[in-house]
């Protein structure tokens, strides 16, 4: 499935806009690879991931991957990847082994940056010291530690495989195993969870000194167990003073928020998830993942692959499940609904470079923006004031048609 990338008079955020150019040079490429598989179905997940069984075909999968690889390899030639992310699922159930054997093949096929950051997701339950220290003898730098709280009655009611103490003794293990780069991925807006109970789960994360805290609130998503039987949330207010409370603690304690729910050290922001947000390149890979790629003629391709693990490993059906080519009119919301997630935006200049769109074709869109209070005037910036971050959404709708 494509779209026409080449018309000349499309309508964008009210006015007319330009031809789209070539880029004048392509963004930062980035490389995501997905691993299916978890040890239980966490019931507020909507992520493509489905419970392991005994026996994980690591051989398999690895194979399959550097296949789908190979399919995307003409659309990168001559490029350098900045990061690689394994995310899931749970990456972190996969051997040293197997993810050594990946690593090998993907960088005899693509050139790694001298400063690859390679980050891995990584859940509690799975933490073993002897396996993490190889991990990090890989070249993995960064872990992604999935916590969402220490609290035994929050864990057991977000259906976690950890307890508390697990969730200690992990970012203690990554540490050991040599890991001085580490994010701890923290839940609020729990069941029942009151603001002394939210502040205590990041109270206990910052005293473990990880280089990131991603704080987000839980959502109830569809296709979850949790949005077809919903538990009961805090109200409005209290999520409210809890977001404020918690803001304001992670500031104290040098976590400095530059992404709607990303906090880190100075010098510490997540490289790979940047640029995803800041509409650079990605080639996906594995069973469901999504990739974006730029192409010097000014088109940009969106792609996704096959979801069902069975399928994927099934030599008779294609890696890609779709492919769609963004068009002009869609290019606006597509560049600001990752780039005004960043509590500081963007340069103006990226949209151009990173689009072959001029700034003019925003111009209707952003001066109703600035105008409700919704976005910075600041011409040299695309950024978000402190209310459209809170209400992106309506921000984001004054870019579309």
């Amino acid at each position: 499935m494509t779209g026409d990338s080449s018309a000349s008079s499309l309508i964008v955020g009210g006015a007319a806009s330009s031809p789209r150019a070539p880029l004048p040079t392509l963004p930062p490429l980035a490389l995501y690879i997905h691993i299916p598989w978890c040890v239980r179905k966490c019931p507020y997940c909507d992520f493509n991931s489905h419970t392991a069984s005994p026996v994980l075909p690591e051989q398999e999968y690895v194979d399959a991957l550097l296949a789908d690889l190979d399919q995307d390899l003409h659309a990168v030639y001559g490029r350098e990847i900045s990061s690689i992310f394994f995310g899931g699922g749970t990456p972190s159930l996969f051997s040293a082994a197997a993810l050594g054997r990946l690593l090998e093949g993907v960088e005899q096929r693509i050139p790694f940056a001298h400063d690859i950051e390679i980050t891995l997701e990584a859940n509690p339950g799975t933490f073993e010291q002897e396996k993490f220290v190889a991990y990090r003898k890989l070249g993995i730098n960064r872990l992604s530690i999935g916590i969402q709280s220490f609290q035994q009655e929050k864990l057991k009611a977000l259906g976690r495989i950890h307890n508390g103490d697990e969730a200690v003794r992990a970012a203690g293990m990554a540490r050991q195993a040599g890991f001085d780069n580490f994010n701890l991925d923290l839940m609020h807006g729990l069941p029942d969870q009151s603001p002394d109970d939210a502040l205590s789960d990041l109270r206990q994360a910052i005293e473990l000194k990880p280089t990131h805290i991603s704080w987000y609130q839980l959502t109830l998503e569809p296709n979850t167990v949790f949005w077809n039987q919903p538990p009961v949330l805090p109200e409005d207010d209290t999520l409210w003073d809890i977001q404020e409370a918690g803001q304001a603690l992670l500031a104290e304690h040098g976590y400095a928020q530059y992404e709607v729910s990303a906090y880190a050290l100075a010098g510490r922001p997540a490289r790979h998830n940047l640029n995803y947000w800041s509409f650079g390149d990605f080639i996906g890979i594995g069973a469901g993942a999504h990739g974006k790629l730029s192409h010097p003629d000014g088109r940009i391709l969106r792609t996704w692959k096959t979801r069902l693990p069975k399928d994927y490993l099934n030599p008779a059906k294609s890696f890609q499940a779709g492919e769609k080519a963004l068009t002009n009119d869609e290019m606006p919301f597509e560049f600001l609904m990752n780039a005004l997630r960043l509590t500081a935006g963007v340069e103006s200049r990226l949209y151009p470079e990173r689009t072959g769109l001029s700034l003019e074709s925003l111009a209707e869109g952003r001066a109703a923006a600035e105008q409700s209070g919704l976005l910075q005037v600041e011409p040299s910036r695309l950024a978000a004031t402190e209310r459209g971050q809170l209400f992106l959404n309506d921000l984001l709708q004054q870019f579309l048609n």
